[in-house]
């Protein structure tokens, strides 16, 4: 009996600590003691923008809610949170879309879409928009204010038009990853097109087997995504060049080594 009761106010203790920690984030999350006096389209907590920037992107989000009727704002926060206040406070419906840019989740950007975003641009075109802008590299090269402001340019580019199924543009290691598909797919094109026969110059048989992995390589993975994300041409023409370079080298390296074998054995 001695021992339990000692027990007991430590588990009401522990209790007790548990509370606070799991209320105290709660109470953080709705904080409107941290919201502007005036209306503003950007709040910036984090101090992530130079007073010349705020003041311009200010005005940006201000005329292109006036031109067009979309609605774009900006928070920015690190141990300081206005939380779910900013809905009333910004009045964010189905045409808004709210940026928050905090740190500390491992990727700078978040966004809250309304619905009538995702009828222009689906959810997989978010998740591309946060893990390009908002990765550790690109805010290590950009800064996080350009991650901010490359951000909001990628989204009003696409309404522009009438909405994206992709984010436009084609960052470096996009298009490395592109070629190196489009090498890949040329180099099994090749192996499989070298001919096993002799009088045969190519093995149409092997490559048709062959051709959902070579054509998924190099059109799916290495033409799609430059097409769909930018109008240049060099990366097209570097890819194709990529895929049809490794498909002779795989070529001839397999008559040479593989043939040749091939030959020997048939001749003995």
């Amino acid at each position: 009996m001695g021992a339990t009761n000692t027990i007991r106010p430590l588990y009401g203790l522990l209790a007790l600590l548990a509370s606070l920690i799991i209320c105290g984030p709660v109470i953080a999350y709705d904080n409107p003691e941290l919201l502007p006096d005036e209306p503003t389209p950007v709040i910036d907590l984090a101090k992530t923008l130079n007073e010349y920037q705020r003041n311009k992107l200010e005005q940006s989000l201000n005329e292109y809610e006036h031109e067009t009727g979309w609605k774009i704002r900006v928070l920015s926060q690190y141990e300081r949170t206005p939380g779910i206040a900013v809905r009333k406070f910004w009045d964010l419906d189905e045409r808004s879309l709210l940026l928050i840019a905090d740190p500390r989740g491992g990727n700078l950007l978040n966004f809250n879409v309304g619905d009538a975003l995702y009828t222009l641009m689906p959810r997989t075109f978010w998740v591309e928009l946060q893990t390009r802008y908002g990765n550790q590299y690109y805010v290590q090269d950009h800064g996080e204010d350009g991650a901010i402001l490359d951000a909001i340019s990628s989204v009003e580019a696409c309404l522009d038009k009438g909405g994206c199924q992709v984010v436009p543009g084609l960052p470096k290691e996009q298009w490395l990853f592109t070629l190196s598909t489009s090498i890949l797919g040329g180099l099994i094109a090749g192996f499989a097109a070298f001919p096993r026969k002799q009088g045969s110059p190519i093995a149409w048989s092997w490559l048709l087997l062959f051709s959902p992995l070579w054509t998924m390589l190099f059109v799916v993975f290495g033409i799609a995504p430059v097409i769909t994300r930018t109008n240049e041409i060099l990366p097209l023409l570097r890819n194709s060049l990529g895929f049809i370079s490794s498909l002779i080298a795989a070529y001839l390296l397999a008559q040479t080594t593989i043939g040749e074998e091939l030959n020997s054995d048939s001749n003995s």
